[in-house]
């Protein structure tokens, strides 16, 4: 019944339609477009193909010896949409981040239109939306978009629960908290509770009664997670709770057995404060606008008037700021730091951001003036450079030092780029969002859409970068030709790889390489067979040759890649086909 009533006081609502239009739009037309070309995406990707393929959706194996470093539950995902289409693909991968954000944002969205307000409630959303660290999270294979996702949802739902005096059962929230553990471990499900709970004790609530609740909403959302937890064991044994103490534990006491993204504290800021570009700008260009008063008074005064700010502030506003500050804090104590291990506070930050544009609106908008006019400018930039490459205006001369090659063949992809209605029509839609822009500024009856029309500046730029401008270039960086050429050689079977970083202990691989070729790369060093095919660059084969002398080695001609394909065998034996 809860369900069906929010259905009918939100299908009503316009707004609602608005954002999700927005976010299939923003999300869901272009996800396939460019390869996979970092080693997280197809790390991820390939335990899908791996459950898909050998049917084991508890704790499957890949690159021959590799178990996933996180729970099944986004890898699950994968597999399910890939089951609908018939393969796992760079669209099938990513969707399930794509669907996560868009669950959030709408769900954000009625969180804040009931309490705040639907004005706020979609300049909220819209700014979630387009900001940098959200879109790109939301837009690849990785577990965090679908992690925070959980996160934030389950936020919403226990503080619904703490205004109902935690009287009922919150089933959604528990659900939402134990996808969350299914996704990234017992991080997922403590994050949610300790902040509302911290929020209910501000509050006032007894310590007891909120301990108490939120011990028997922790322990029944263990339940799902526990069940996949014993059938791993089952399967992985030692090697698995290896695992899941690394993960969970070292991680968070930095005490894993390799480095694994270490950074210092102030990491976080920065991370967020690059994250949220390009509203980052605006907060910068506001600060000049902005007047400032002497600081007067004692510590003792001010922290007097924090307790009464905290005291006399709306609920939903703090239950806003509590999840920014603890989840930031928290995430500031292991050595390990990622910028998206911090994405459940975005939607956070974009309320009090949203409430900060509508701030400027009223009473400095000739900030949002000046924002508004750096986004049209660069928008237009943006075509103007295009057209500039397309034509062959731009020399190779303008790119030296070590990465010269590489940007002249970045630039050559999107000279060569062919372009056709997707284009011309991504680039009219950003000619119009900037036509709209001064639309908002000179004409009465369009003023008060003025933070919205620089919101769809944002948007259409982000949808001609993953529309047109991206793919080609972030596509040159791909391995796919490297595996493409490699089938061409070697249809079926097993290949090898030798990485000197495997050599080491290091659990890095050919990702990419191994996706596109059906998984079937495995470690040479694990299983030292006599003969076979080997994948490796030259600086690794010249360590094989030296450390592996027993072993005839020569090359197969593939073409001009950073990876060769070679075929070995032990000196006891006959090279097929060839001479050493």
């Amino acid at each position: 019944m809860p369900v069906i009533k929010t259905f009918t006081m939100y299908k009503q609502d316009k707004y609602v339609w608005i954002v999700a239009v927005v976010c299939i739009c923003s999300l869901f037309l272009f996800l396939g477009e460019s390869f996979f070309h970092t080693k997280g995406e197809p790390r991820e990707a390939v335990v899908a193909l791996s459950m898909l393929e050998k049917g084991n959706w508890v704790l499957p194996v890949n690159y021959g010896v590799d178990i996933a470093y996180k729970p099944p539950l986004f890898h699950w995902c994968i597999a399910v949409v890939s089951a609908v289409v018939g393969k796992v693909t760079e669209y099938t991968s990513r969707m399930p981040s794509a669907l996560a954000l868009t669950m959030m944002v709408m769900v954000g969205y009625c969180f804040y239109a009931r309490r705040r307000g639907r004005e706020l409630a979609l300049l909220t959303a819209l700014v979630t939306l387009t900001n940098f660290e959200v879109h790109r999270a939301g837009t690849n294979c990785r577990v965090d978009m679908l992690l925070s996702a959980l996160i934030v949802v389950a936020l919403y739902q226990l503080y619904k629960w703490g205004e109902k005096g935690l009287k009922g059962v919150p089933w959604t929230g528990i659900l939402c908290l134990s996808g969350a553990f299914l996704t990234k471990g017992p991080v997922g499900m403590v994050l949610p509770c300790l902040v509302v709970a911290v929020f209910l004790l501000i509050r006032g609530m007894k310590f007891w009664k909120i301990f108490g609740s939120f011990l028997w909403v922790g322990v029944v959302s263990c339940i799902l997670p526990f069940l996949w937890y014993w059938a791993a064991f089952r399967q992985g044994g030692d090697e698995f709770l290896q695992l899941v103490l690394e993960e969970n534990v070292l991680r968070f006491l930095g005490k894993m057995t390799y480095e694994s993204h270490e950074n210092p504290a102030y990491y976080n800021v920065v991370t967020v404060v690059a994250g949220y570009v390009p509203y980052t700008l605006l907060v910068v260009i506001s600060l000049f606008a902005l007047k400032y008063r002497k600081i007067q008074g004692t510590p003792r005064l001010w922290w007097s008037q924090f307790r009464t700010y905290i005291k006399n502030m709306d609920d939903t506003r703090l239950f806003s700021l509590l999840s920014i500050v603890i989840i930031f804090v928290f995430y500031c104590i292991p050595k390990s730091k990622r910028s998206v291990y911090l994405l459940p506070i975005y939607p956070f930050i974009a309320y009090f951001l949203a409430e900060y544009i509508l701030y400027l609106f009223r009473c400095h908008r000739a900030v949002l003036k000046v924002f508004g006019s750096i986004m049209v400018s660069l928008s237009l930039l943006l075509l103007l450079v295009f057209a500039a490459l397309q034509m062959g205006l731009v020399p190779d001369t303008i790119f030296s030092g070590r990465h010269a090659a590489q940007n002249i063949a970045f630039m050559r992809a999107l000279e060569n780029l062919p372009l056709g209605f997707r284009a011309y029509f991504l680039f009219l839609l950003m000619i119009l969002a900037g036509f709209c822009f001064r639309l908002a500024l000179k004409a009465d009856r369009w003023k008060r859409s003025l933070p919205y029309a620089i919101v769809g500046v944002i948007l259409t730029i982000y949808m001609s970068l993953d529309g047109v401008f991206q793919p080609p270039v972030l596509n040159v960086k791909s391995e796919k030709p490297i595996a493409e050429a490699v089938a061409s050689v070697v249809p079926e079977g097993t290949l090898y790889s030798y990485q000197l970083n495997e050599v080491k202990g290091n659990p890095m691989r050919q990702f990419i390489v191994n996706f596109y070729l059906g998984d079937r790369v495995v470690p040479f060093n694990v299983f030292t067979p006599g003969q076979g095919y080997m994948i490796a660059d030259e600086t690794e084969i010249s360590v094989f040759r030296e450390t592996h002398k027993d072993y005839s080695v020569r090359e197969i001609p593939i073409g001009q890649y950073r990876l060769h394909l070679y075929q070995f065998m032990k000196k006891d034996g006959e090279m097929p086909d060839g001479k050493d």
